[in-house]
């Protein structure tokens, strides 16, 4: 840095900050590390009795806060930025804004590797979180006011042609709901499972066009699967019949459609006797474990944003979950705001 008059230093970047003090009113910073000092802060910084200041001074393959920041955020948004926006430079600091509600998507190894290289980092949201539009996805900047060119070009090597974040909107998709047992078929319950499934799909905006009630009847079940398909439902979810129990047959209704099973079984408690299947190539089929209909958050609140993002969710994902995967059922739930789900 070098010691330059105040009036001299329009254009300069300062290397320090500078504070304000008002007795009983303020105590702050008025200008920041890094502010480029324009025409109209002048008379301010001589106000407060800056009549010299310390100001960065330019040099070959060094590069300031703010240059290296937006290298940083064009790495996480890619080339186009797609469904995600920059916000403005403050601090040296750029941050991702979702501008769609969506499935955000991290690289992680990218990730590590390029916070692992030092005197910089990118902090984001986990993988697989459900975000809102105005959502913060990350945040980019460097640690010190300048920085090697040199480090930035290996920051752009590690990055290469695919971002950091990706951010898959939510499609609403027509679902079929069948609800199964005996005990609700016959009347001698209440159906409480539909208002439970109906709400949570409205969370990510789609919603139930058709509804069936089902005796526990694998064949019955499996014509109403592969029915519902071709009346045009893009998600089937079944619900009950999905323990080990002799008149519980949904998992077997379910293969019987034709619909290739991914998993019968998640590490995720509750849930763990959900069952993730695939019908004519992309249209899941899920079968409920009864704790969706009373447990607060489970296995379905996992994978529905997934699904509604139209990412594949294969075995190894559904494994990967048991990191993370135990709900504390907290009194007060923040999901997703919370560990649930979210093993590194």
């Amino acid at each position: 840095m070098k010691l330059i008059k105040t009036q001299d230093a329009i254009g300069s970047v300062l290397c320090h900050d500078i504070t304000q003090i008002i007795k009983d009113v303020t105590k702050d910073a008025v200008f920041r590390k890094g502010h480029v000092v324009r025409e109209e802060d002048i008379p301010v910084l001589l106000s407060l009795g800056k009549d010299n200041l310390y100001v960065w001074e330019a040099q070959e393959g060094m590069l300031h806060e703010d240059e290296a920041a937006k290298i940083l955020y064009a790495v996480c948004a890619g080339e186009h930025g797609e469904h995600m926006h920059p916000s403005g430079i403050k601090e040296g600091k750029i941050e991702a804004i979702a501008d769609c509600p969506g499935l955000l998507l991290v690289d992680i190894e990218k990730l590590r590797r390029i916070n692992s290289l030092g005197e910089m980092m990118i902090a984001t949201r986990h993988s697989h979180f459900p975000v809102r539009k105005g959502n913060k996805l990350a945040g980019t900047r460097i640690i010190p006011l300048v920085i090697e060119a040199e480090k930035m070009k290996a920051v752009k090597q590690i990055a290469g042609d695919e971002p950091i974040l990706t951010l898959k909107p939510f499609h609403p998709k027509k679902t079929a709901v069948i609800i199964t047992g005996n005990e609700v078929y016959y009347k001698r319950i209440e159906d409480t499972f539909t208002p439970v499934i109906v709400g949570k799909l409205a969370e990510y905006g789609s919603e139930m066009t058709q509804h069936f009630i089902l005796a526990d009847d694998h064949v019955r079940i499996t014509e109403t699967i592969r029915q519902a398909i071709e009346a045009g439902a893009e998600m089937v979810i079944c619900t009950g019949g999905m323990s080990v129990d002799p008149d519980d047959r949904t998992p077997l209704a379910i293969k019987n459609s034709g619909a290739q099973i991914i998993s019968y079984g998640s590490p995720v408690l509750p849930g763990a006797m959900f069952l993730l299947a695939y019908a004519a190539g992309n249209i899941p089929v899920m079968g409920l474990p009864g704790c969706v209909m009373y447990a607060k958050r489970t296995i379905f609140d996992l994978i529905l944003p997934r699904i509604l993002a139209d990412v594949p969710v294969t075995a190894a994902d559904l494994a990967a979950l048991g990191h993370g995967g135990l709900c504390l059922d907290c009194a007060v739930c923040t999901f997703p705001n919370c560990g649930f789900g979210k093993g590194i």
